[in-house]
């Protein structure tokens, strides 16, 4: 009964090694394609905006007699027709996207460093200064070089994103698989 248990568990294994292994070729592929997976990733965008839009629209007229049906209403439209404008207009939609991304990213640094400055008594507070600092100069890279940035910037940060996913899902499957390979020898270590 174990065998069984053993053979369903390397099963896994090998598929969670097949899809991290998808998953890095995924990523390379983006990274080598920035301007193709920028519009993949954008038009994405768009479709689960006008999906959420349409769920969010079906709501509304399901609960219309629960009150604020027109705010249902009108927030469904803004997310159809967001979704809509980046997939219909997808170079508009990039440009959109990067500058959000450079504006969240300028925000998320400002906060960092209050937090930083607050958490100054406290020992290592420099590593969120630190990454305050980083998260300034990347959202202030993206805002400085605005628009011409954005075809390639979100997918190269998606391809990246993706590859290293991928490469953390292989490690962990191969640790997996040597485990149960040698189970003398996990149960030494614990």
């Amino acid at each position: 009964m174990t065998t069984d248990i053993s053979t369903d568990t390397k099963k896994r294994v090998n598929r969670s090694l097949l899809v991290g292994a998808l998953l890095i070729g995924l990523g390379i592929a983006a990274i080598a394609l920035p301007a193709f997976s920028t519009i993949v990733v954008e038009s994405w965008i768009g479709l689960i905006l006008i999906s959420a839009g349409s769920a969010k629209l079906f709501y509304a007229f399901q609960t219309r007699d629960q009150g604020g049906f027109v705010w249902k209403l009108v927030l469904s439209i803004l997310y159809i027709a967001t979704g809509v404008m980046l997939f219909f207009y997808p170079l508009t939609g990039v440009l959109t996207l990067t500058l959000l991304l450079g504006s969240f990213l300028l925000t998320e640094g400002v906060f960092e460093l209050i937090l930083a400055f607050r958490l100054r008594p406290q020992q290592n507070w420099t590593w969120v200064l630190g990454d305050s600092i980083i998260t300034l100069l990347l959202g202030g890279m993206i805002w400085f070089q605005w628009p011409f940035d954005a075809p390639w910037l979100i997918g190269t940060l998606v391809g990246a994103s993706v590859l290293f996913t991928g490469i953390s899902r292989v490690m962990l499957s191969l640790n997996m698989r040597s485990a149960l390979d040698h189970p003398d020898q996990t149960s030494i270590r614990s």
